[in-house]
């Protein structure tokens, strides 16, 4: 028995629910799993499937009224994702017929899950660790193919590998320090203090530099905030729909004309890019316009990289200026409607600017490769092999290992204090890579990974 948002759940239940998206298709999935899946699925089925992971078409019935045709397929324990009695129907799509069949398995004694049990359930019997289920819940939300990637690395274990490996270093580095303290007397004499301390740093090094993979990782998992800035009307709106590829943004010759910032998640590079159009950058006496300026500002405080668009060399070195003095972001010169711009005017600026044009398509593909250069320059270059750290929960945890690991190392080597006290640091350090994994009880955790999964995940 657990207790789920509130819910006291009994984990012996059969539990069955919807795994398909909701709304009109081919094919829906129904799930069913637990204990009794195979006793209550054999109510509805007059005809049995041949043998486990072997998919058979069935008629599904409730009582005499068929329901639908189905391909059945059964996984018994312990080779199932939740590691019960599995059936799944793969039925026709739409409303009505998965749903008449999960009521007919629910009144044979199922009970519709919550959202993210059948993953709960595999993770409490073994097959996941909590990271893993983490990286379902990314990859089924994944907007990019980086974020996918990175997602899949995590379902592969890499991460959980990494933090496994960490833990057993700290876990030797304890029983290193329980010998010395336990049998001081031995053959071998104690343990040198630089060797307990040379462990350390290597712990403290590793856990450093995994530290350090969160920003890149919380921008693959968000998206790299790209700000299109400038004046009004010079294309800032017509630019966002070229990169987008459709139009999102209204565009008209009146300046003014976009009052709140527009985002959408584009992925056309190697980075995934959250692109906000912006209202133009000026000085205004119109209460709703000014509104759209102070949102376009933090914006820009909040920014990795900006577009600074303008029409002419002016324009552009003031909106630079303009925006150097609201955002630290690295910032791409843009001259817009570069297809209006002929030969004998070609502009002359101090800057290197990328000439764009949202009406032929021409620098677009300059511009994205910008784009990545400059995130590759604030970030490193993406390493699909380096396990990342892409949620919040991932960083507290490892940056509460290190402070405690840093502690331990300035304890031991000032001799501050005796090793059973400082070895506690040790001790809460391991701890914090336990409940990450989550090789340790941990309810709370569990309930906030699963509490945005959809019922039949």
């Amino acid at each position: 028995m657990t207790a789920v948002g509130g819910h006291v759940i009994q984990l012996e239940d059969t539990i069955v629910a919807v795994a398909s998206a909701n709304g009109r298709s081919a094919v829906a999935l129904v799930r069913l799993s637990g204990p009794d899946a195979f006793s209550i699925a054999a109510k509805h089925l007059r005809v049995w499937p041949l043998g486990p992971r072997v998919t058979c078409l069935c008629d599904v019935f409730d009582g005499d009224q068929k329901l639908d045709q189905a391909l059945v397929t059964l996984f018994p324990a312990p080779n199932s994702f939740t590691s019960e009695d599995t059936v799944e129907f793969s039925t026709h799509g739409g409303y009505l017929v998965p749903s008449t069949i999960v009521a007919a398995l629910i009144s044979s004694g199922a009970r519709q899950a919550l959202a993210g049990e059948f993953t709960r359930r595999a993770v409490l019997n073994g097959k996941l660790d909590v990271l893993q289920a983490e990286a379902i819940g990314d990859l089924i939300d994944a907007s990019s193919h980086v974020m996918q990637h990175t997602a899949l690395g995590q379902l592969d274990g890499g991460l959980s590998r990494r933090l496994v490996s960490l833990r057993a270093q700290l876990i030797e580095l304890e029983a290193l320090l329980a010998y010395d303290v336990d049998f001081p007397e031995e053959d071998d004499g104690p343990i040198p203090r630089e060797r307990i301390a040379q462990g350390a740093t290597e712990i403290l090094t590793s856990l450093g530099l995994l530290l350090e993979t969160a920003p890149v990782g919380e921008v693959i998992r968000e998206g790299a905030v790209v700000v299109i800035a400038g004046p009004p009307n010079v294309g800032k709106s017509s630019l966002f729909n070229a990169l987008l590829g459709r139009s999102r943004a209204i565009v008209t010759e009146i300046p003014g004309t976009t009052r709140d910032a527009l985002e959408a998640v584009i992925d056309s590079g190697k980075w995934p890019l959250r692109l906000v159009d912006t209202a133009g950058l000026r000085e205004t006496e119109d209460r709703i316009e000014r509104l759209g300026v102070e949102v376009s500002e933090r914006y820009l405080a909040s920014a990795h990289i900006v577009l600074a668009c303008a029409e002419d060399p002016g324009s552009l070195e003031e909106t630079i200026s303009l925006v150097s003095s609201q955002s630290t972001a690295s910032i791409i010169p843009v001259r817009t409607k570069a297809d209006l711009v002929t030969g004998r005017h070609e502009y002359r600026s101090s800057r290197t600017s990328i000439p764009v044009s949202a009406e032929t398509g021409s620098g677009l593909q300059d511009l994205l490769g910008a784009i990545d250069d400059g995130l590759d320059s604030l970030h490193g270059e993406i390493s699909p092999d380096v396990p990342l750290l892409t949620r919040a929960r991932h960083r507290q945890a490892i940056s509460s290992a290190r402070s405690e690991v840093d502690q331990f190392l300035g304890a031991w080597c000032e001799q501050k204090l005796p090793a059973t006290v400082a070895s506690v640091h040790l001790r809460t350090a391991v701890f914090a890579l336990e409940e990450l994994i989550g090789a340790v009880d941990v309810e709370d955790v569990l309930d906030q990974v699963f509490s945005s999964f959809c019922v039949g995940k």
